[in-house]
């Protein structure tokens, strides 16, 4: 062999070799955002099978519904506050969401093609640990890139955060998309490059226009730096126009137009281009500074609050969010000085204009560690996720962590991969592996090495499991909590049927019942609506006049653990006649001084006395019509004395039993009836079953003293509760 034919031979050798370890390494990144998507979906279907605690989730698969119907509102019309969605801006028998329609697009995809929504959110982990991949690859080596993308897609609130209906990963997703083919438009010149990136970015603007913005900062700061060197340093007038000039020109020219078409939007929706659908919600929910407001919800959100709420956010997000927490951080900052170090250096393997464009896709990664921490400190949704400040088990931080900054899990996690890839290197080729073999043979210094690399790996592992199960038992329990409230529902039958919900958040759909939802033309298999006052529940079922009618309520209290939880389904009926004779007989316990029974509706009361009760009482009471504009409501203390009170053409009729014990401990205990009745031309219609509670104390308890004939345990072994109302002849 002739040393030239060596060389050849060598050369081909070390392709060969090249080729194979590259081929391993992109097989081992598609094998971590095939795991990322396969685990994301399955906390998705098993963790969050009702959906999670934070009810906007509801909002995007609704939109999504709304998108494949064509419809970018609801047309509910006078009925719009029997069937206002969480989080949906009211307009005039309008109902249309305060969010952006792309994330909810890109739920839309896979629901039509797989009717299921879930993947996804399986898509977009797998993508983002791709492209992570991809960036690590870009300003470090494939083999940064493979390790980049699994601890992206081992990080806590990459994984949590990603496993509900939410715009933050896919966000980030689109933001990826656009450093991929900004940093490749760079390099290649290419054009096509530049309208790939200005589609994301433009894409993620009409997403979430700040989250955009703060990402997009550093790269267009570079763009300009570009532009004025280009022009700077052109001698002659600029025809051709330079390659940067040309491309920014395209990325941003092509980002516009879908600037333009969120303001297209929000001119459909709001009336104004300028004015976003969720400043139509909310004026005062924003970025800024001062007096900020969200349903009722208020702060004074100063400088000083904002610096010292997202000093916690970013704390908890850095020891309790990232991967292994402070470890994975620790590792990160490594990374970052080792790559600012090598970045400084002049020594290179590879050639000057290579070497250039890693730096400045590392820089300009870097420079998201500084423009979305410092742009976050003025938005007051930083403060809001902290319920408590100090307390980072709480709040909504607590179940997914401090979403508003998910971007910088990138460039953490492509440093912490350089730092941990250095030291292995550092420790297998370097000086370390030399005092090791000083003190032991090569083959045990290599076995030691790759004992230290195993163990460092159970560490990490061991630190981000622990991480990870706090917030998973978190969102169980809540789970647990949604598993029993739906349990009626799991065997009824409930074809062509309008059931009236609950409302312990006030009168809003989908908060917290998510799993409820309407169909976006309000005619789906099952119609839910708000149970309100009695003119608009009439309403509602005169526009569903052929359906069965049910009520969805429970005992206790929402919020309650699962077993303090009864919930049901009640079968409902409008019973109509001219007159209607009612009887309503309670249970007592021992030892009642007295009791006072009452009639109430909007227009008046009537009430009597009874002394020293008996182990029960039975009220007599009656309704009647007094024309289309209303009736009495009769209450008979006795066969010969009764009052009347009046009710307007909807009202509710309320009867209540208070018993009070005087003797030791002075004690009330109040049984309340709550009847919905309507007058019409041909008399009158009413409710049944009525709302009956039973509270200890007050007199209106609401869920906590729901009565259920049927579930004996809820209440103690006296009470009982009986109540009729029959057409009079």
């Amino acid at each position: 062999m002739t040393p030239i034919s060596d060389s050849i031979r060598d050369l081909f050798s070390r392709s060969r070799l090249a080729t194979l370890s590259h081929r391993r390494e992109r097989a081992a990144a598609a094998l971590v955002a095939l795991c990322a998507g396969v685990a994301v979906f399955a906390l998705a279907s098993e963790l969050f099978p009702y959906h999670s605690s934070n009810d906007d989730e509801a909002v995007y698969l609704l939109q999504a519904a709304m998108l494949l119907e064509g419809q970018l509102e609801i047309h509910a019309g006078e009925l719009a506050d029997a069937f206002r969605p969480w989080f949906f801006v009211e307009d005039g028998g309008r109902l249309y969401p305060r969010y952006s329609p792309v994330p909810a697009a890109m739920y839309a995809i896979s629901m039509a093609l797989f009717g299921e929504p879930r993947v996804t959110l399986a898509i977009v982990a797998a993508a983002n640990a791709a492209l992570v991949y991809v960036l690590g690859s870009t300003v470090f080596d494939r083999r940064v890139g493979v390790v980049a993308a699994g601890v992206f897609a081992a990080s806590p609130m990459a994984l949590l955060a990603t496993s509900v209906f939410l715009p933050y990963a896919p966000t980030t997703l689109l933001n990826l998309c656009f450093a991929v083919w900004y940093l490749r438009g760079v390099r290649s010149g290419r054009l096509r490059h530049a309208v790939l990136a200005g589609t994301a970015i433009g894409l993620a603007f009409f997403a979430r226009p700040y989250t955009a913005v703060l990402f997009a900062a550093p790269f267009i700061g570079h763009a300009l730096w570009t532009l004025l060197r280009s022009v700077r340093d052109e001698s002659t007038p600029l025809r051709p126009l330079p390659d940067p000039i040309r491309r920014n020109a395209v990325t941003a020219a092509v980002g516009l137009l879908f600037v333009g078409l969120a303001l297209a939007y929000n001119a459909r929706l709001t009336g104004s281009p300028l004015l976003f659908p969720f400043q139509a919600f909310a004026p005062l929910d924003g970025p800024g500074f001062g007096y900020r407001q969200l349903r009722g919800h208020a702060v004074e959100y100063t400088p000083s609050l904002a610096v010292r709420a997202n000093g916690y956010v970013l704390r908890y997000f850095l020891t309790r969010w990232f991967a292994a927490g402070a470890v994975g951080t620790v590792a990160a900052l490594a990374g970052l000085a080792l790559a600012a170090r090598r970045w400084r250096g002049s020594g290179t393997t590879r050639d000057a204009d290579s070497a250039a464009h890693d730096r400045t896709a590392g820089v300009l990664l870097a420079g998201l560690l500084l423009t979305v921490p410092l742009g976050n400190v003025a938005f007051w949704g930083n403060y809001n996720v902290l319920a408590t400040m100090t307390d980072p088990t709480d709040g909504l931080l607590a179940q997914f962590g401090p979403v508003y900054h998910f971007d910088i899990l990138v460039p953490l996690s492509i440093f912490a991969a350089f730092g941990l890839v250095a030291g292995w290197r550092r420790l297998r080729d370097g000086a370390v592996r030399d005092r090791l073999e000083a003190l032991a043979s090569p083959r045990s210094a290599r076995a030691i090495a790759l004992a230290v690399l195993v163990a460092s790996a159970l560490v990490v592992g061991a630190a981000n499991a622990a991480l990870l199960s706090a917030p998973i038992e978190r969102n169980a329990a809540h789970t647990d909590r949604l598993e029993t409230a739906y349990e009626p529902f799991e065997e009824a039958d409930l074809e062509d049927a309008l059931v009236f919900q609950p409302t312990p958040y006030g009168q809003w759909q989908n908060h917290p019942f998510q799993a409820l939802r309407n169909d976006p033309g309000l005619d789906g298999e099952t119609v839910y609506a708000l149970e309100g006052p009695p003119e608009r529940d009439f309403a509602v079922l005169d526009a569903y006049p052929d359906r069965e009618y049910y009520r969805y309520t429970y005992h206790g209290e929402w919020g309650a653990s699962p077993d303090d939880l009864v919930p049901t389904l009640q079968l409902l009926t409008v019973r109509e006649g001219e007159s209607f004779e009612g009887e309503t007989v309670v249970g007592l316990p021992e030892r009642v001084d007295r009791a006072t029974v009452r009639l109430e509706t909007a227009d008046g009361n009537a009430s009597y006395r009874i002394d020293d009760p008996d182990d029960r009482i039975a009220v007599e009471w009656g309704l009647e019509s007094s024309g289309a504009d209303g009736g009495v409501a009769r209450l008979n203390a006795s066969e010969a004395d009764s009052a009347t009170v009046p009710f307007e053409e909807a009202d509710e009729v309320v009867l209540t039993v208070t018993l009070v014990q005087e003797t030791g401990v002075s004690a009330t205990f109040t049984y309340r009836q709550e009847t919905a009745v309507r007058a019409t031309a041909d008399g009158l219609e009413a409710i049944r079953p009525s709302e009956r509670t039973a509270c200890r104390l007050v007199e209106d308890c609401g869920t906590e003293g729901t009565y259920l004939p049927d579930e004996s345990t809820s209440h103690a072994e006296w009470v009982t509760f009986e109540t009729g109302l029959e057409p009079d002849g």
